[in-house]
């Protein structure tokens, strides 16, 4: 015979077209195979215990008597009558079918023990046999009702007479009879603790009629029911009140509140939607409480006697119940506020006898109070409602049970906690004495609306909030906690709090208590934004959902998701049986809720916004403008009245954009004016926020962002050139939330984002001016990932100070890329111009290569960037190089080169706004050679022609673009020169020196001060550029660790070989770095891009301040960096003298050669464009045709040279 499990799997199996968890509609007889498949499907666990139970004796007088069955198969159940297939039809609709079918025959029982057999309807009876007289509260009237339920059987007298009235009545009655069954049953099948209440009290069926429902037309409101419950056992009853009179008393509000329980968790258990109709059942508890309360109150004034008159009391809600929250069941959260019981005895604390009435009214209070916790919460004949907790009121457990209100307000405004404001945000008052109420409600709330304005505020909140997730970790995986744990409901309730506390006191919108009115309210002011606020709130609801679920079985308070299959299957169905149809989906929905809440948790609460905001008073908070003039001015504003201006620009109207702005501004001015130039910085920020500010994202990842505001303030009040770049590429701002966005891209990475802006752009124009139009829009394409590349480098450089290393890393990456691009594009415009149109169509190769190339082009970086060193302002020094391919004319080889070579210097320079200089003035013979070398006419000049200062060039050559085998070779052409074994000779030493003597006495712009330049001046970039330069020129043969194009990497170089100590290279490095850091910052700082302002040390007040808070000097302290430098300079300079111009670079005798700084023309060797002039051909065994005698030139590469 088989098992239920293995039942229900070989109908699965049988079934495979049947959606998963719900098998075809369970109405009706249905296509079912047999009654066991049916109670499978309905949702029975227990099939032959459930068969058992529908034909259980109970039923019998309630339903039709089971027909004799045929034999059936072996492991098969007899077939149902009509009757028990509705109802188990109707079973399987609740939370829990098995649950639902066991407290339905005990229902049963109960009833047919209290009405007697002969109450019920026979087996075999018709709808007749109900007696139409029968009444709900009378004897046998629960198994009548029971009756009609389960055999949906209006009362007599409702039959149809063919009258259109008589048939709508039956209609009635039957959606009446539908309605109360479903209800019964859906009760039945979620919570055993209510199951046992009706099999307690089954004259309490009538509950959970439909015209019972909490909100039903006419019915009484639930303070009234349950003083009316009370008021008919304590009549006539006498003062004090016996204790026999008590506990009548206490039973009947228990039993009360329990009837209107059962309406409460009804229409939530049937209810459409039960996460739209969870805060509905919160404040349908709250009310609950409220009258519990109210009621207790009355029934503890009796008990205590005629004392109890002279006092009026006021039960003040908290917590949940305080926010209208309140779960099936918790702690109830009170504090208790006395007085005299007259209106004029709060005015009599000036008589003598004052000090005496207090303490009567005090200790007659607490005797009040203490029989409302007896009523509420002890165990008596019926079940106690809920714990009452007193633990919120002053000084915990240690303190009084009862105050004053003057006691409270003494207390909160002395002694009291932070975290204790913030449990007076829900405080409400719900039952006693009104006027006592609302006065305390009165003078706590300016207490809890200025209380974020206490010293660290926020910052003890989170404390506190850590403090209490540690305490009550648990580690491990299997987290079952709802309220406490990670992601629970403590999260999104102390994130509103927190939120409400430190806005509320400039807006009162948010002063309300519930949770989810405090995320629509934050939300609505732009607070949080609208897909957070909806997010957290659907995350909310369903936690305080499953909650609510779990406590729900037994009535017990439970925080905990429940570990049984089970009992997450109960819940799950009860919820959703299609999606939630297994323990399992049930687990899975709750960790992925949790996740959510814990993320949305850590990105508001812990903002640094809420900080800020906190430390601001509440005039400065709502953007006064007295206020705001004061604060401006007090941050070194030097226009007050222009920033005003500017702040009331953002902030008027009532759009969402103007709410977010009256957030962020009071926090941001603050921000700002900590820079060196909050004027210009606030400017800035206005034309930013009015340029994007209607985008979704920018104020939102502003306000919501743990670093982009302070971030986007720091830049804007302290980088102009940066905040320029902003303005021109404002999406960039998204990058400020983002460490990764500021960090150099991975190798390649840039180069491979050109190839693919390339490829998305091809030649299809028919005419050269259209060819060339092309040309310059793909050019400014690639250039615009150059322009962002800067502004990469530039955010990074003004908020995590100036780092040359990191710059010229993001900087050569994209210059090398773009330079490739160009190159590509330079190409195929020059084919296209010589072959037509048609031979570029096709587009490159894979490798970037034309089909209809005479020559392979490379681009060998010099200077800065050959070294990796490029800055913001640096040009791009290049060779050209390039190769005829197999068959090709050399000449016309040479031509494509050199046109090549001119195309990508325009191209570049007019790519606007930010073109980047291409200088060829580092090639052979000058400005006056060809652009353009072949590598065999780069062989034959530097081994006859090649001088020292073409060797020093040369040490920072690199390949960085174009054909890679063209520059590999051209790199292996140029190492024995660069890196030659024979050194640097006396001629070469002496020659060396005397260029750097030149430079220094002529290249200095007349009138500058020396020390104060960082680029030519005494310890500036050229000195310890050269230092390295003239160790690599003399030893690079010896130390292959110098034969490298970086100036630091030679430096560290020399100093592992020996031939620097460790204190001279540190001090070389040194100058380098902040000279370099200087120049960038000058850039970033002023604005500025011209050499001659930014290769100085800035005299201006304003660019000190600028200059040297983006090289991280403090506040007041930027004038230092003057003499930091010119001290760094100096010793440095010391350095460069013994190395350049002492004994520290040893040098051989020099061979017989030509005069010093003298020699015969260029030559135009093998693969050189004709310039024109003489005739002949380039030969092409290398042979080179020499060039008229002309005057000699200065050796060097200055234009002084």
């Amino acid at each position: 015979m088989p098992t239920n499990r293995e039942a229900g799997q070989q109908h699965r199996n049988a079934r495979p077209d049947t959606p998963t968890g719900r098998g075809p509609a369970l109405t009706g007889h249905g296509p079912w195979p047999s009654t066991r498949a049916r109670l499978l499907w309905a949702g029975f666990t227990e099939v032959d215990r459930a068969y058992g139970l529908l034909t259980d004796p109970a039923l019998s007088p309630l339903l039709p008597a089971v027909s004799p069955a045929p034999d059936a198969d072996i492991g098969e159940l007899p077939a149902l009558d009509p009757a028990r297939i509705r109802l188990v039809d109707e079973l399987g609709r609740t939370a829990d079918p098995d649950l639902a079918l066991l407290a339905l025959v005990r229902l049963a029982e109960a009833c047919t023990v209290i009405g007697g057999p002969e109450t019920a309807a026979e087996p075999t009876a018709g709808p007749d046999t109900v007696p139409a007289d029968a009444e709900s509260d009378g004897v046998g009237a629960p198994a009548r009702t029971l009756a009609r339920l389960l055999r949906l059987e209006p009362v007599a007298g409702h039959t149809d007479t063919g009258a259109p009235d008589a048939e709508a009545d039956v209609d009635s009655a039957e959606q009446e009879l539908t309605g109360h069954r479903s209800r019964l049953l859906a009760v039945l099948g979620a919570s055993q603790a209510l199951g046992d209440f009706l099999i307690s009290h089954p004259e309490h069926l009538d509950a959970l009629a439909p015209a019972r429902a909490w909100d039903a037309p006419g019915r009484p409101d639930v303070a009234t029911g349950l003083h009316d419950a009370v008021a008919a056992v304590l009549v006539d009853a006498p003062t004090p009140l016996p204790e026999a009179f008590t506990g009548r008393a206490i039973s009947a509000l228990r039993v009360a509140y329990r009837d209107r329980l059962l309406a409460v968790v009804a229409d939530d258990l049937t209810a459409a939607s039960p996460l739209a109709h969870l805060p509905t059942v919160g404040g349908r508890m709250s009310d609950l409480a409220d009258a519990a309360l109210e009621t207790a109150l009355t029934i503890a004034r009796a008990v205590v006697g005629p004392a109890a008159a002279d006092v009026a009391m006021a039960i003040i809600a908290m917590g949940k119940t305080g926010a209208r929250e309140l779960n099936y069941i918790s702690d109830v959260d009170v504090v208790y506020v006395v007085g005299p019981a007259h209106r004029d005895g709060i005015e009599r604390a000036a008589d003598s006898d004052a000090a005496a009435d207090e303490e009567n009214i005090l200790r007659v209070g607490a005797q009040i109070a203490t029989e409302i916790a007896r009523i509420t919460s002890a165990s008596g004949a019926e079940p106690p409602l809920w714990p009452l907790d007193t633990a919120l009121r002053p000084e915990g457990k240690d303190g009084a049970l009862v105050r004053t209100l003057d006691s409270h307000l003494a207390y909160y405004q002395r002694w009291a906690s932070s975290w204790e404001f913030q449990a007076l945000l829900k405080a409400r008052a719900c039952a006693g004495d009104r006027q006592l109420g609302a006065a305390y409600e009165a003078g706590v709330a300016p207490l809890v609306w200025s209380a974020s304005q206490r010293e660290n505020f926020v910052d003890d909140a989170r404390a506190m909030r850590r403090r209490v997730e540690s305490e009550s970790a648990q580690p491990g995986p299997d987290d079952r906690r709802i309220k406490l744990g990670p992601g629970g409901l403590r999260d999104v309730e102390f994130t509103v709090q927190l939120l409400q506390l430190v806005h509320g006191r400039a807006d009162a919108r948010l002063r309300v208590r519930g949770t989810l009115d405090g995320l629509q309210q934050l939300s609505a002011g732009g607070y949080v934004g609208r897909a957070d606020a909806a997010e957290l709130a659907d995350c909310y609801r369903m936690l305080r959902l499953l909650e609510h679920r779990a406590q729900l079985l037994r009535m017990r308070r439970t925080h905990d998701l429940p570990a049984a299959d089970a009992d997450l299957r109960r819940i799950g169905r009860g919820i959703d049986r299609r999606r939630l149809k297994d323990a399992d989906a049930v687990r899975r929905l709750f960790h992925r809720v949790r996740r959510r809440v814990r993320a949305l948790h850590e990105e508001i609460y812990y903002r640094p916004l809420l900080s800020a905001a906190a430390s601001l008073t509440t005039e400065e908070l709502s953007l006064t403008p007295a206020a705001a003039r004061e604060r401006l001015a007090a941050f070194g504003y030097l226009d007050p009245d222009g920033a005003l201006h500017h702040i009331q620009a953002l902030t008027e109207g009532v759009s969402r954009r103007a709410a977010i702005q009256r957030q962020l501004l009071p926090v941001i001015i603050g921000w700002i004016g900590q820079g060196p130039d909050p004027d210009h910085g606030l400017l800035s920020f206005r034309r930013l926020s009015e340029s994007i500010g209607g985008s979704h994202w920018y104020l939102a990842m502003l306000r919501d962002s743990p670093v982009a505001a302070r971030r986007l303030c720091q830049v804007l009040s302290g980088a102009r050139w940066t905040t320029d770049r902003l303005a021109e590429r404002p999406e960039s701002i998204a990058w400020l939330d983002d460490d990764a966005e500021l960090a150099a891209r991975p190798p390649g990475a840039i180069c491979s984002e050109t190839e693919r802006v390339l490829r998305r752009r091809s030649f299809t124009a028919t005419d050269p001016a259209g060819i060339e139009q092309q040309a310059a829009e793909a050019i400014r394409a690639v250039m615009g990932v150059r322009t962002r590349e800067l502004i990469r480098a530039a955010l990074a450089d003004s908020l995590d100070g100036v780092d040359p290393a990191r710059t010229a890393r993001i900087l050569g990456d994209a210059t090398d890329a773009v330079l490739g691009a160009a190159l590509t594009v330079a190409t195929g415009l020059v084919i296209a111009q010589r072959d037509g149109p048609a031979a570029v169509a096709a587009g490159p190769d894979a490798e970037g290569a034309w089909p209809g190339a005479a020559a392979r082009h490379a681009l060998i970086a010099m200077g800065r960037l050959g070294g990796r060193e490029i800055t913001y302002t640096s040009d791009a020094d290049v060779l050209f190089v390039h190769e005829p391919r197999p068959g090709a004319d050399p000449d016309v080889a040479a031509a494509e080169a050199e046109a090549v070579a001119k195309w990508v210097t325009r191209l570049l320079a007019q790519a606007r706004p930010h073109p980047l200089e291409v200088d060829t003035g580092l090639r052979p013979e000058g400005r006056q050679g060809p652009v353009s070398r072949s590598l065999d006419s780069y062989a034959e000049y530097y081994q006859r022609w090649g001088s020292v200062w073409e060797r020093q060039a040369l040490l920072r050559a690199r390949p960085c673009a174009g054909d890679r085998d063209l520059g590999a070779r051209f790199e292996a052409l140029i190492d024995p020169l660069r890196w030659s074994p024979d050194g640097l000779d006396d001629a070469g030493l002496r020659e060396i020196r005397r260029l750097k003597a030149r430079m220094e006495a002529e290249r200095l712009p007349r009138g500058a001060d020396p020390s104060r330049h960082v680029k030519l001046g005494p310890g500036g970039l050229s000195d310890v550029e050269w230092s390295a330069q003239v160790l690599q020129l003399t030893r690079a043969a010896q130390v292959p660790g110098l034969r490298t194009t970086s100036t630091l990497e030679a430096l560290s170089a020399a100093t592992q070989a020996g031939l620097l100590g460790v204190d001279e290279a540190g001090k070389l490095t040194a100058a380098w770095v902040l000279a370099s850091r200087v120049r960038a910052a000058t850039v970033l700082g002023t604005g500025r891009e011209g050499a001659s302002r930014v290769e100085v040390l800035p005299t201006e007040p304003r660019e000190i301040r600028l200059v040297g808070r983006l090289l991280g000097l403090p506040a007041g302290r930027e004038r230092d960096l003057e003499d930091i430098y010119r001290r760094t300079a100096r010793h440095a300079r010391r350095v460069v003298e013994h190395v350049v111009f002492g004994d520290a670079a040893p040098a051989r005798p020099a061979p017989p050669t030509t005069a010093a700084g003298t020699r015969p023309a260029g030559p135009r060797g093998n693969g050189q464009a004709r310039t024109g002039g003489t005739s002949g051909a380039a030969g092409s065994g290398g042979s080179v045709r020499p060039r008229p005698p002309r005057r000699p030139r200065g050796a060097g590469p200055y234009p002084w040279s």
